[in-house]
Formats: structure tokens, sequence, C-alpha cells
């Protein structure tokens, strides 16, 4: 099956699935799999704090950072996955406004994404962050690969 994760979402599958979204600007794409059970999981976070809006963020904690990293990771982890295992990668924080984006929402929610993973003692295995480019991000939960995509242009992360 293949899911979209929209803006403010996190959708968790198993083997067979595809995860897929769109538009990641200064949001956080955040993307996690088990390679030996199959299962994994992708956040289109849009802010880094939420503090900000604690009703918003009771009623959707997914399109924060900070409520919704550790929901995605629960969520894998309920689906058989281990800390131990995990390939953790991110996509997009960029600046789609360029270098006088005002608020610095991305740089902010990849600083938030960091300090959460540091403090739980989880690493990066690979970032495609920054920039002024929107992302596509599609990830088979079937191998694990993540591929980006940005106008013309596909790499895999």
């Amino acid at each position: 099956m293949k899911y979209v994760v929209l803006v403010g979402d996190m959708k968790v599958g198993k083997k067979g699935d595809i995860l897929v979204t769109h538009a990641l600007g200064s949001c956080l794409g955040l993307m996690i799999y088990d390679p030996q059970v199959r299962v994994g999981g992708m956040l289109h976070a849009m802010l880094p704090l939420s503090k900000i809006n604690p009703q918003k963020a009771e009623a959707n904690p997914y399109m924060f950072v900070d409520t919704g990293v550790p929901k995605l990771f629960k969520s894998v982890y309920d689906l058989g996955a281990q800390k131990s295992r995990l390939i953790v990668k991110a996509a997009g924080c960029g600046q789609p406004l360029g270098n006088n984006e005002m608020f610095k929402i991305g740089e902010r929610n990849h600083i938030v994404l960091k300090k959460l993973l540091w403090k739980n003692n989880i690493l990066l295995e690979s970032e495609d962050i920054g920039g002024t480019s929107s992302r596509t991000v599609t990830f088979d939960l079937d191998t694990g690969q993540i591929v980006i995509s940005s106008g013309s242009q596909k790499w895999e992360l």
C-alpha cells in the first residue's frame, strides 16, 4: 500500500508499504526503519516546539517536532521495531524563502530534532537538510530505501 504523509502528519507501516510526503520545505521529514522486522514510519512536522500552542499540540502532536518525534518512535516500537536496530534519516528543514526568512523555522526544526535524538542516544544515519528547494520523499518499507526528489532531480538518502 502507498500512504501519503500530509503536513502535520505521521504514518507507520510494514514490509510492502510505501510512505510518501510532498512539499518538504522548512518542515522536518523524519524517517525511521528497523530492517530486521521491516517496519518504519515517517513524520512531516511543521513547527519546532508545541509550547506555542498546547491545545493544537494535544489535538495534533505530529504538527510539532518535540511532540511528533516521540510519537513516531513509539508507534514504530509498537510494530516490533527495536531502538538498537533503527536507521534514522531526516530531510527538509530548509529555507524556502531564502536566507531572509525571519523565523528560521527550518533551522529551528533541525535543532529541536538533534536535541531530542541526542538526549535519547540516537544518531542520524544521514540527512538532506537545508537549502531553498522543496523536496518529495519516498520511503520503501520493503527495502528501507529513501529517495528524495526536487524538481527534475532524484537521489537516495
